[in-house]
């Protein structure tokens, strides 16, 4: 199946970019995707024009506005380079390499760092659709992207209800 296929990619390749492409539309069968890491998951079925625009949003295609804004975040113990999608730890220099959508999403908190980022925005630019399925895959990522974060118990991702997520630092 291709939940066996990507368990054996991620095995040795965290990095390149998987896609699901199913009519397999229930709620575990995205979250099951997202957890063994997936980057996208679209339901049959979809628009070419949605295919192009995800894909480009995984292979990190950028505008010439992108291209001039900072790269390199720090987020209180932590150092993250949005172009390779590396996160350091810096008390013990441990990284991790994020997947494309983990790191675009962190690359947005972190370009509005105490300030609310709309979950629509989020949507609308990396899945290309707003709805029930695509924003609970959001919030898997986001308890993911939470999870490599753990080791500073300053840094919070907070949801704001009905609105987007914040990213603050005590």
């Amino acid at each position: 199946s291709g939940l066996d296929v990507v368990q054996r990619i991620r095995k040795t390749d965290q990095t390149t970019p998987v896609i699901f492409l199913t009519a397999k539309t229930e709620v575990d069968d995205v979250v099951a995707g997202f957890e063994i890491g997936a980057n996208d998951y679209i339901r049959k079925p979809f628009a070419m024009k949605e295919l192009i625009v995800r894909i480009k949003a995984l292979t990190g295609r950028v505008s010439s506005k992108e291209e001039s804004e900072q790269r390199i975040f720090n987020i209180g113990d932590y150092e993250f380079d949005a172009d390779k999608g590396i996160l350091l730890y810096m008390p013990t220099c441990d990284t991790e390499q994020l997947p494309n959508r983990e790191t675009e999403v962190l690359k947005r908190f972190c370009q509005n760092f105490g300030s609310i980022v709309p979950m629509q925005n989020i949507l609308l630019e990396l899945w290309g659709n707003d709805d029930f399925f695509c924003a609970r895959s959001l919030q898997v990522l986001i308890t993911r992207i939470r999870h490599r974060l753990s080791k500073d118990k300053r840094i919070h991702i907070i949801n704001i209800r009905g609105n987007g997520y914040k990213l603050s630092l005590d």
